[in-house]
């Protein structure tokens, strides 16, 4: 079970910190990620980072300014959202896989609830 919190309204430019906490024994072996849908649009990959040495992917669209992050001792995914733009604006769902670190959606079994993020200009 995944639970995300963190969001909330911000104005361009600033920041927020999404956490996804997850319930489980194994957390350390899944890859965990986050992906985003904004109203009307389809859900889309926005970072993963991967059980092994913790290796991390980004959409372009988040590059230099989103980091994901893990603490496996509390069993949670962090997602640092920094030079936040309007276009950012979106729910944002925290997922796990065990499998695969891929950026594609239909392959996660796992989903948090998802947290609306909003960015005013």
């Amino acid at each position: 079970q995944l639970q995300a919190s963190g969001g909330g309204l911000v104005q361009a430019g600033g920041s927020l910190r999404l956490s996804c906490a997850a319930s489980g024994r194994r957390f350390s072996l899944y890859h965990m990620a986050w992906f985003r849908q904004a109203a009307g649009k389809e859900r889309e990959f926005v970072s993963v980072i991967r059980w092994s040495a913790g290796s991390t992917y980004y959409a372009d669209s988040v590059k230099g300014r989103f980091t994901i992050s893990r603490d496996n001792a509390k069993n949670t995914v962090y997602l640092q959202m920094d030079s936040l733009k309007p276009e950012d604006t979106a729910v944002y769902y925290c997922a796990a896989n065990l499998s695969s670190g891929t950026t594609r959606p239909e392959m996660y079994a796992y989903w948090g609830q998802g947290t609306q993020v909003t960015v005013s200009s």
